[in-house]
């Protein structure tokens, strides 16, 4: 892989720094539960298909009293695009090189009253420069003031930045976040955005709007945890958690873009798939 520019290696910094302080933040919540839980850690190197190295990343793995299985991924890659699969990225058509850098997280709790959640941001180059990323909230039981807590913050952190971003990437995530064979939304939505186009000055501009999202997300999540991590609950509501985690499942193995991309890229297969919950059911 060719050396990082300025940009490319400031967005590195960033999501491992912002890996740093979820994980740290995720293990004060185990605590707090009374369980030594923590992060466990394991890297790994990419060869691109041209046979010379191709970057890599950390997979983190945390499995708790509170967190069941929540997954913090980082990962710096970059080399060739395969066959046409160039054609569906952003910029590759012409010229099939790439870099691609970001912070990909998936939560699903171990009390079916506290609500799973995704976060990812990242930064992508081709022959174009661009951000995306976005989170979203996908309670088994959806709780109203979670929802609007969850939507508030984000808001608030799209708001600093344009007022369009928010209704903008709001739709985004509900039309993303759909299970077209179910005709279900998977869960109570957030934000998406991608192809944030970053190049000259609307680089700082969108590198900020992206670090201001994960805050947002360290703000809001953490805080609905607290909430409902002691809620009781039956086994009716743990069966009802997995048959929606089964949905969960259904949407990242057939629709995920971040899926596919990792696959197609030859990232690494558990890192890729640590988004799949430990236990679901199909009734």
């Amino acid at each position: 892989m060719t050396p990082l520019d300025d940009q490319q290696q400031a967005a590195r910094t960033w999501f491992e720094s912002l890996r740093d302080s979820i994980c740290a933040e995720f293990e004060r919540i185990e605590r707090e539960a009374g369980s030594d839980a923590s992060f466990e850690y394991l890297g790994w190197d990419r060869t691109d298909p041209s046979g010379e190295p191709g970057g890599g990343g950390v997979r983190g793995v945390m499995k708790g009293r509170v967190f069941e299985k929540v997954g913090v991924n980082v990962s710096t890659v970059g080399g060739t695009f395969e066959g046409d699969f160039a054609k569906t990225i952003h910029g590759a058509a012409e010229d099939p090189k790439f870099f691609a850098t970001g912070i990909s997280l998936v939560a699903h709790m171990a009390n079916p009253h506290v609500p799973a959640v995704h976060m990812n941001t990242r930064f992508l180059v081709t022959t174009k420069r661009w951000f995306g990323g976005g989170a979203d909230l996908n309670p088994p039981i959806p709780y109203a003031d979670d929802t609007a807590d969850f939507h508030a913050t984000l808001k608030a952190a799209c708001d600093a930045h344009d007022p369009e971003h928010y209704p903008r990437f709001k739709k985004w995530a509900d039309d993303y976040f759909y299970i077209p064979h179910r005709q279900v939304h998977r869960g109570v939505g957030g934000i998406f955005y991608d192809h944030l186009e970053s190049e000259g000055d609307a680089w700082d501009a969108n590198f900020a709007f992206t670090q201001d999202v994960g805050r947002a997300f360290l703000d809001t999540y953490p805080r609905i945890v607290r909430a409902r991590m002691a809620t009781p609950y039956s086994d009716e509501d743990i069966q009802r958690m997995r048959v929606w985690r089964g949905r969960y499942a259904e949407f990242n193995l057939v629709y995920d873009r971040g899926t596919l991309f990792g696959l197609k890229t030859g990232g690494n297969i558990d890192a890729i798939l640590m988004s799949l919950p430990p236990l679901a059911a199909w009734d």
